[in-house]
């Protein structure tokens, strides 16, 4: 009889697939390279809406700059939402292994190019620079897209009961590679205050560092065989297909919601900062850097441990309400800012509620792709993470354009997070509909 949360019948070759072993060698090279890859990634990122500025012919309006900063903070983006089915589902057929040095070596030419791209004369140059760094971050985010092979791999190489103990270890990597990405960015521009071009070069070398790991140390995962069915680069026929699997659609829509959430949260959180408590850029670096290590302390330790004592549905419902009472508390510190002066009170009730909103996004995150990757077809790992990873971009996308507009249209900047914990409030319903395996 088959399983109501398993699409697959129980004579399906997929399903009777033996349990794959913990591969070690290939969780650790995956969490190296998702590391290195998101560290130069954090170099660049807090550099960008600088850079525009900087890089933009004279004369231009507001409204121009603005654009040109969106474009470039959203093409990366914008590229994963297309790209990362594209990649999970290559994987599927020819191996994780070669995606992910193809991706890497891509990362490699693009960040080299954009440290290229900011030593030119833009006096004299006109708008080239700036297309060239557009270009190069489209690049990027083609590259980057090879994100949900990663995921891939540690579906290959845990079993079901330890699928989001695994995934938790790329949370891991991004908080770690969004943790010391801007710190080194800050030194960076302290020290060398003129030399545009050296984050670049230098996110360049961490990912060639993580190319050649990959080349020397990453092993096959996949298992022998592939999924043995060819598909189009883009197929629309196997998106529908994830959607329509019972549980696996409603857990990608309540992804793309929570990301959704957390992404006008992150998108705000820096004009948030500038408003409510006047924090300087420097400041403002170690604020970014606070969130991520508190995703790396709440993945990498608190959510390891609890993942083998409590199941995923449980952790999210914790995951949501946390978030949304953080969420909600960022409302309350909006709604409640003045002019005066600098209030220590708040500012601690501000930084208790980043960590509460943080520590249940990172509940959430490898609690929704673990249960994903294990109501999916074991053959369509790839494929199922790759379309998550582009909802997942498609909300990053989203989330800080419509936070932006909302943080603006009023004085007390209180909507994007009252929207947020609504939403957050909304999945919570949706959840209510899942039931255990």
């Amino acid at each position: 009889m088959q399983d109501p949360q398993n699409p697959l019948p129980n004579d399906h070759p997929a399903a009777s697939t033996a349990t794959p072993k913990s591969n070690k060698a290939a969780m650790m090279i995956v969490f190296l390279v998702v590391f290195i890859d998101l560290l130069g990634f954090g170099i660049v990122l807090p550099l960008l809406p600088r850079y525009a500025e900087t890089f933009m012919p004279p004369g231009q309006s507001n409204l121009v700059v603005g654009l040109v900063i969106g474009f470039l903070m959203s093409s990366f983006s914008a590229m994963q939402f297309i790209f990362a089915p594209i990649w999970g589902r290559y994987s599927d057929r020819v191996g994780r292994r070669p995606v992910l040095i193809i991706g890497l070596a891509g990362s490699v030419v693009f960040y080299a190019l954009f440290g290229l791209a900011s030593e030119l004369d833009r006096q004299s140059l006109g708008w080239l620079p700036i297309l060239l760094l557009l270009g190069t971050r489209i690049g990027a985010g083609v590259c980057g897209a090879t994100i949900s092979t990663a995921a891939a791999v540690i579906a290959d190489s845990t079993s079901k009961e330890k699928r989001s103990h695994g995934m938790a270890l790329i949370g891991a990597a991004f908080g770690i590679g969004f943790t010391f990405g801007p710190l080194i960015a800050w030194a960076g521009i302290k020290i060398f205050p003129n030399q545009y071009g050296g984050p670049g070069y230098l996110a360049a070398i961490l990912s060639a560092v993580a190319l050649y790991l990959a080349i020397k140390k990453m092993p096959e995962t996949l298992p022998p065989g592939g999924s043995g069915i060819k598909r189009s680069w883009l197929d629309m026929n196997g998106l529908l297909d994830t959607l329509r699997t019972p549980t696996v659609g409603l857990l990608v829509f309540a992804f793309f919601l929570t990301t959704f959430a957390f992404a006008s949260f992150e998108g705000t959180l820096s004009l948030l900062n500038s408003a409510t408590f006047k924090l300087s850029n420097d400041a403002n670096y170690l604020i970014f850097a606070y969130v991520g290590f508190v995703l790396v302390m709440t993945q990498g330790f608190i959510y390891r441990r609890l993942v083998k004592k409590m199941d995923e549905l449980k952790l999210m419902r914790i995951g949501i309400i946390a978030m949304l009472l953080g969420l909600a508390s960022l409302a309350g510190i909006a709604a409640t800012a003045t002019s005066a002066s600098f209030d220590s009170v708040r500012f601690a009730w501000f930084l208790f509620a980043l960590a509460i909103s943080v520590f249940g996004f990172a509940f959430l995150n490898p609690s929704l792709n673990g249960l994903i990757s294990r109501r999916s077809d074991p053959s369509r790992q790839g494929e199922v993470l790759g379309i998550n990873q582009s909802f997942s971009a498609l909300a990053r996308i989203l989330g800080p354009t419509i936070g932006m507009v909302l943080f603006t249209v009023e004085e007390s900047h209180v909507l994007p997070y009252a929207m947020s914990a609504a939403i957050l409030a909304l999945v919570l319903v949706l959840m209510s509909k899942i039931k255990p395996s």
